[in-house]
């Protein structure tokens, strides 16, 4: 899941950022309502933790331009401003969800979870960087090429995906897609590689799918 975080004071952001990252979210921050608005025009993401008071200018900004971009994209609002007139101002404007400082990263994370799971819900699309899966039709996207992906193919993609960013071993790719008794002296992952390479692959351009070498297997996010 890709994150941004829209939060201007660096120790609240460092804690929310490795809370984050260490349940394999995938997390970029943005420090005022600019970098923010820019972010959302150059890239996809799954959920956005908004603050409020920003030093370029009000969070509510940042609402407005999400809103008339993506209408289901979640947005959770991170603000000391805990009146109630000012929860539901954000909410009429189109905010899903409002935690107020201070939090507990284990109550953030829940709310994280709890999004991401409606979200889920209503998008078939997974995207990491220019790559697209459809996880409804099983098929592939990376630029002008297209393809649908039999079953294992489809697992190994998708998993690799909902991990974007992340280097992932040998072993949790096995473990994820072939189940934990597959044996581990095996090279299918590598061979199950090289196939989505070759149907996903644009010649002259980074595989999709990146080798980090003696560590395992990465999708850009």
């Amino acid at each position: 899941m890709r994150i941004l975080l829209v939060e201007d004071e660096d120790r609240i952001a460092s804690f929310v950022v490795k809370g984050l990252q260490a349940e394999g979210q995938t997390v970029e921050r943005a420090s005022g309502v600019t970098e923010a608005k820019y972010l959302l025009s150059e890239r996809t993401f799954d959920l956005v933790l908004l603050d409020l008071m920003l030093p370029d200018g009000h969070g509510s900004e940042v609402l407005a331009t999400v809103r008339a971009g993506d209408r289901d994209l979640p947005v959770i609002v991170l603000s000391a401003l805990g009146e109630v007139d000012d929860k539901v101002s954000l909410l009429d404007m189109g905010a899903d969800d409002y935690l107020t400082k201070p939090f507990s990263m284990r109550e953030l994370s829940a709310r994280v979870r709890a999004h991401a799971r409606h979200g889920q819900a209503v998008s078939h699309t997974l995207v990491a960087g220019d790559l697209e899966l459809d996880t409804r039709t099983r098929c592939a996207k990376h630029g002008a090429i297209s393809a649908d992906l039999p079953t294992r193919e489809y697992a190994l993609l998708e998993y690799l995906m909902r991990h974007a960013g992340q280097v992932l071993t040998r072993q949790q790719l096995l473990d994820a897609v072939w189940g934990f008794d597959f044996d581990t002296g095996s090279n299918v992952v590598d061979v199950y590689v090289g196939y989505l390479r070759r149907k996903l692959d644009i010649p002259g351009e980074p595989s999709v799918i990146e080798t980090v070498r003696g560590a395992g297997y990465r999708v850009r996010a």
